[in-house]
């Protein structure tokens, strides 16, 4: 009997239904030779600071640093966890071999093997290795399993990952917090985490010592063009006054006209970053709900694995795309140009150089249909990127004018699109438009030497503040360890040294939402004065330093390659830690007390304050910050607040618990969410509208076994 293990019960039915296991059993489907079974994502977990020595239970700070002689495994502490690991321990032992088919990725390969580890999982192992959830893709993958010591590099790079975040963000935190907080007060480090807030609050202090300064500018307008003295600013009034003066005394001669014809190269196929960027710019949504979005369109099997960090496909692919083409229907006008032609082996597009373990993301060609509005806009943007790889070039025609007043130089530039190529495919889309992108201008035909009257005038302008970050241009830092960079093949080129992985991204930026280090205000993210004390307070520029952390990625990923060894990683992370441990102990650095850094709350303090004391009494207390504190009841993660759309699991990925505002055609209150959490029911109301009918019915929320919202009488 082969037993095979999938990620979640969904795929594990998708692959039972491929292989011929369709008897139903406890924990697992039987048949055809065939037994599968699932995890919920993460089961295991690394052992806790307690689990190794009573020593570590409380925080001290003579218990520092805490180094295990050798890391350990524990099953998370939830009974369907435990019910679930016992069938998958009971089959593994019984088996003739054993096909890991969980994501095909880093996390899914550290998820899978120490499951296996736990079970004392003696059976050969094959690998499942496939880029999306078709039944074709499914089919190939288990006609070519792999063997699964081909993936322990992977499983490596996921194993020093994982002791790496451990060593640093258990010892780091108990130092600072015993070291420097007061009250009750954590003060939270992380490998990626802190390094990400630094960015931020340096950002954040650029801004709030910027000063704004006035300035002024020449300009003229000669045969309706407007063109700018080529100077630099003048920042005073009476100086501008005079240059508008001397202007007014010559006439304007054209000194240059130069016309160039070029090309704007196609956009790049998606990986994780680029799309969560994109998806940001265009529908301000967050990273994380953009992986979450991405993923159930995988799940759909309507694109590829999404979690990559590359924007190349490999080269046996190329056959297949006229294919993916002709299935993508809703886009038959687009994909038409391009099925006109055979399909060219771009050098930008296919490469198996560039390509690890999978390719960037594309649709499989599965018709798109049942879909949310959200995973409905994610989907448009991956196909029509995929579509534009293959369209033409954009060409252009790029003018520079220059002339001159007496002395004074000027000049304009404009921009004519002559062919638009790709950019057909964005014809209708007003929001493809590239940040700081230039309209298409169009100039007249000017002939050097040629002179005649203008209109001179003086523009008032002042200096601008650098730019907050959002989570777009954030995201793009973190890939670059904080190099502004537009240029995509550098981009490319300093992937290997950004901090945190496409996978991983969005939860490190939750992360800082949640501990309120940083907030949002509208599309900007600034830093709190809770996230500024903490950095001011962590002098050590190796906690906070992209280009450091950076460092360490990229031997994580040498160690993916089987160019860098697991344990020499390790060894150094701990000695940073004995060394770190020594620096602060010793350090004078100033105690800080965080103050949440809440202004809503201050404001609600202020209504409280001027309502009734009869109104003030039964006022409902907050109740954010008790559901986000609360434990996911299926799997004990943490919660998050998704948005204004509900509550969720902090490992959404692989739990899939939420709880949301709104449900049964009512609106859930704080008290309700909460009892839900920590009772699994409400108490009973009226007017819950039953799904498909719409019938009104009074009863309790409840949440049933499988962790699924129903009304109860």
């Amino acid at each position: 009997m082969k037993v095979c293990i999938a990620e979640k019960p969904s795929v594990a039915r998708d692959i039972a239904a491929i292989i011929g296991a369709k008897d139903r059993k406890d924990g697992y489907l039987e048949g055809n030779g065939y037994q599968v079974t699932w995890t919920f994502g993460h089961f295991c977990t690394l052992k806790e600071p307690h689990d190794y020595t009573d020593q570590w239970k409380s925080w001290r700070l003579e218990a520092l640093p805490m180094i295990p002689p050798s890391f350990g495994i524990k099953l998370i502490n939830n009974d369907g966890v435990k019910k679930q690991f016992k069938v998958i321990e009971q089959l593994v032992k019984q088996c003739d071999e054993v096909i890991n088919c969980g994501d095909a990725g880093q996390e899914g390969e550290l998820i899978q093997r120490w499951v296996l580890l736990k079970a004392q999982c003696t059976a050969p192992v094959k690998r499942l290795w496939i880029s999306s959830l078709t039944e074709e893709a499914i089919r190939e993958g288990f006609q070519k399993l792999k063997n699964a010591d081909q993936y322990d590099n992977l499983y490596a790079a996921g194993s020093a990952r994982a002791i790496g975040d451990w060593l640093l963000g258990m010892n780091a935190t108990r130092l600072f917090t015993t070291k420097f907080a007061q009250g009750k007060t954590v003060l939270s480090i992380g490998r990626v985490q802190t390094p990400t807030l630094a960015m931020i609050v340096a950002r954040q202090k650029e801004i709030n010592a910027f000063v704004a300064e006035e300035y002024w500018e020449l300009k003229t307008i000669y045969r309706d063009t407007e063109f700018t003295a080529t100077i630099d600013r003048i920042k005073v009034l009476d100086r501008a006054e005079k240059g508008l003066a001397y202007l007014k005394e010559h006439p304007f001669e054209i000194t240059s006209f130069e016309k160039k014809e070029g090309k704007e190269g196609n956009p790049r196929l998606f990986d994780l970053t680029g799309l969560q960027v994109e998806a940001n710019k265009k529908y301000a949504y967050s990273a994380d709900d953009t992986l979450k979005y991405i993923q159930n369109l995988y799940e759909k099997k309507l694109v590829t694995y999404p979690r990559v960090d590359t924007t190349y496909l490999s080269e046996d692919l190329h056959p297949k795309i006229a294919t993916i083409m002709q299935d993508l229907t809703p886009y038959a006008a687009l994909t038409a140009p391009v099925l006109a032609n055979p399909i060219p082996k771009l050098k930008t597009v296919f490469d198996d150089k560039k390509v690890t373990d999978h390719h960037a993301i594309i649709p499989t060609g599965v018709y798109p249909s049942g879909l949310g509005p959200e995973e409905k806009r994610i989907y448009d943007l991956v196909a029509r990127r995929f579509i534009a790889a293959f369209y033409p070039e954009c060409k252009i025609s790029n003018t520079t004018v220059l002339g001159k007043v007496g002395q004074v130089p000027f000049k304009v530039t404009g921009k004519q699109i002559l062919e638009p190529g790709w950019k057909e495919i964005y014809v209708n889309d007003v929001t493809a438009k590239k940040e700081g992108e230039e309209e298409e201008k169009i100039l007249p035909v000017f002939v050097a030497g040629e002179s005649g009257p203008h209109t001179p005038r003086i523009h008032q302008g002042k200096t601008s503040p650098p730019k907050a970050f959002t989570e777009a241009t954030l995201l793009r830092a973190m890939e670059t360890a904080g190099k502004q960079v537009d240029d995509e093949e550098m981009r490319e080129l300093l992937k290997d040294n950004g901090i945190g992985r496409p996978s991983t991204r969005a939860n490190i930026i939750e992360t800082l939402f949640r501990r309120k280090y940083i907030e949002k205000r509208k599309k900007n993210i600034f830093a709190t004065q809770t996230g500024i004390d903490l950095i001011d307070t962590i002098q050590t520029e190796i906690l906070k330093s992209p280009e450091l952390t950076g460092i360490w990625e990229r031997k994580l990923r040498l160690i993916e390659k089987g160019e860098y060894a697991m344990e020499t990683f390790k060894q150094e992370l701990i000695q940073m830690v004995i060394d770190l441990t020594t620096e602060v102990k010793t350090a004078n650095y100033k105690v800080i007390t965080i103050v949440p850094d809440q202004p809503a709350a201050k404001e609600k303090e202020k209504e409280k304050a001027d309502k009734p004391k009869k109104e003030s009494k039964s006022a409902a207390p907050k109740k954010t910050i008790l559901i986000e504190e609360q434990q996911c009841p299926k799997c004990k993660a943490h919660l998050l607040k998704k948005g204004n759309t509900a509550y969720g699991c902090a490992n959404f990925k692989a739990c899939g618990f939420k709880i949301p505002f709104e449900v049964f055609g009512k609106k859930l209150t704080d008290k309700q969410i909460a009892d839900l959490l920590a009772k699994g029911k409400t108490g009973k109301a009226k007017g819950w509208k039953l799904a498909g009918t719409g019938t009104e019915v009074e009863g309790k929320l409840t949440l049933n076994a499988a962790f699924e919202l129903e009304i109860k009488p």
